[in-house]
């Protein structure tokens, strides 16, 4: 409910008219940061299982294809699939350890089979998300997202310590520090145009020094040819429900959770870095994110591949340093990425870029993602409960990922498992929040018709709440006026509401915490106003207000908070009240 500072580093918001070279531009930096790792993953998978070049050469083309698709569609909203925000799609970096046991088990059959059941899954997570609020929740989000930059920091500096015979060992740190410097040095100072183009005149500068030092390689950018398709044909779709299928897919679905944790905290974050003033979050837009992926990972299913993943690390690193989020954004890079399968030659040029200058760019996006993931763990304030789940969640995934505990104690795919951070902090934040949730206090509900004839029963409801506390009489009374008014304001939504006329109900859960009661409003609406970003207009605001802003008016008074989640068909209405004895 707090009014937060703009982001005035924005030019271009998602629904703003963006000129088609600035799009193309931002758009070939997006495909920079996502055409190395997608590439990079199918064949450490393909390369690892034993697999043919043949089913090498096709799983990178259908993959390019695929992750264009979903990056399209990411970019728009199909019904309840896409973002309508600028979230690249890329190879999933976390199913290597599992698609290389399916590969090596049962074929290109058998990763076929468990990949298209985990798209379904991520399906249900999607439709279920109201339900998961308590457990996925920003904290959980942020923390992820920190845990990705500092797996990926130390990445990046590894690729400046690479040298290739016969070159100075100053060459790729002396790359790495051109592009580094010369990007920084535009970002931070230029405006307009030069600050448009600043990361890939960077990266000009990085390539043209490399090219001094003779570590660019252009025979690979001479040999390959301008259009053509994989010589092979595509190997055919089939399940393959064995015991391999049964035993793998635990391990499967528990990576698809992660990966499905992973695109909604991304889909909340792209949203908030996206806008110049901050909005709240549509969770509607996070479903469509989820939904989109799953469509995603469904084709990868098909095609015997590895599934998809939104790589919105990449995405609001992007968004921040170029300041452009508009959606056209997004289609230039779906668009750019399936020319990428068509046309060889497109993709040699990106790969052939150094590994310094690559190395450098994303030293730089990752440190903003860390900084973007603190934010979001503290965008709904910090408690001690929320500290600690954050703190050691994080701590876990760090030491994990630099430590091999369980690759000692357990041996194949769970030792894989459980010796990626990323993997181990996001169980151990969704298990920490999942104690908080199971052993704290006991809720009390009430649902009742969505009608001002119901107030009776909410206003005794909210006092017996109240007194249960041991809260004074003017607290209880404070209790009675904000359920009154969001009620009220329920109610307006119900009446603009493109399904008027039927009868809804209103569940009403208390949930105590020492001298806090935290209410939850819960109902269905069709419409797109929410209430959060309806108080902090308010609070901006100095004329004499109108009659339909005055509930707004006194809920923002005496609440203490107030959150409004939107998702699809279900509204959601998270109020803090701080009572007194």
């Amino acid at each position: 409910m707090t009014t937060q500072a703009p982001n005035e580093g924005i030019l271009y918001e998602p629904d703003d008219p963006c000129p088609l070279p600035v799009a193309i531009s931002v758009g070939i930096q997006g495909v920079l940061l996502v055409i190395a790792p997608t590439v990079l993953y199918v064949s450490v998978a393909s390369v690892a299982a034993d697999q043919p070049d043949a089913y090498l050469s096709w799983a990178v083309f259908a993959s390019l294809i695929i992750n264009g698709i979903v990056t399209a569609l990411h970019a728009g909203r199909l019904g309840r699939i896409g973002a309508r925000h600028v979230l690249i799609s890329g190879t999933a970096g976390n199913f290597i350890a599992v698609a290389v046991t399916a590969l090596s088990e049962g074929g290109p059959a058998l990763l076929a089979s468990l990949v298209l059941v985990s798209s379904l899954f991520q399906f249900v997570v999607a439709a279920w998300l109201p339900l998961l609020r308590r457990i996925i929740t920003p904290v959980v989000s942020g923390t992820v997202y920190m845990l990705i930059a500092a797996m990926i920091i130390p990445i990046a500096i590894d690729s400046l310590d690479e040298a290739h015979e016969h070159t100075s060992l100053w060459a790729y740190p002396t790359v790495a520090m051109v592009t580094l410097t010369v990007a920084l040095m535009l970002g931070l100072r230029a405006s307009g145009r030069f600050r448009l183009l600043s990361t890939l005149i960077g990266i000009a500068s990085g390539v043209a020094v490399a090219a001094l030092f003779g570590i660019y390689e252009v025979d690979r950018i001479v040999e390959a040819p301008w259009v053509g398709l994989p010589n092979e044909e595509f190997p055919g779709f089939r399940f393959a429900f064995g015991p391999h299928f049964w035993g793998l897919l635990p391990v499967f679905l528990i990576v698809t959770l992660v990966s499905t944790i992973k695109i909604i905290g991304g889909g909340s974050v792209v949203q908030q870095t996206a806008r110049r003033n901050m909005t709240a979050t549509d969770f509607r837009l996070v479903q469509g994110a989820v939904n989109a992926n799953g469509i995603g990972t469904m084709l990868t299913g098909f095609t015997s591949t590895l599934p998809t993943i939104t790589y919105e690390a990449f995405s609001v690193s992007l968004t921040n340093f170029t300041g452009v989020a508009a959606r056209k954004v997004g289609y230039i890079i779906g668009i750019v990425l399936v020319a990428m399968a068509l046309l060889p030659k497109l993709t040699a040029i990106l790969l052939s870029i150094p590994a310094p200058v690559t190395g450098a760019y994303i030293l730089m996006t990752m440190g903003i993602l860390f900084v973007e993931g603190m934010r979001t763990v503290i965008q709904e304030g910090l408690d001690y409960r929320k500290t600690l789940i954050a703190g050691v969640a994080f701590a876990i995934g760090l030491g994990f990922e630099s430590q091999t505990v369980f690759g000692q104690l357990l041996t194949g795919v769970w030792g894989e498992i459980l010796t990626n951070g990323l993997t181990v902090g996001a169980i151990a934040a969704v298990a920490m929040n999942l104690f908080v949730e199971i052993t704290g206090a006991r809720i009390r509900r009430l649902r009742v018709e969505l009608d001002m004839a119901s107030l009776p029963r909410m206003d005794a409801f909210l006092r017996d709440v109240a007194s249960r506390q041991g809260w004074d009489s003017s607290s209880q009374q404070r209790l009675s006026f904000i359920g009154e008014e969001t009620l009220a304001i329920l109610l307006q939504d119900a009446a603009g509401s493109s399904s008027v006329g039927s009868t809804r109900h209103l569940l009403i859960s208390a949930r105590p915490e020492a001298r806090i009661l935290e209410l939850e409003f819960l109902t269905a609406f069709d419409d797109d106003e929410n209430i959060e970003d309806r108080l902090v207009y308010l609070g901006e605001q100095m004329e004499t207000p109108s009659e339909s802003e005055i509930s707004f008016r006194i809920l923002r008074h005496y609440a203490s908070s107030v959150r409004h989640r939107k998702y699809h068909g279900i509204d959601i209405v998270t109020i803090e009240v701080q009572g007194g004895a």
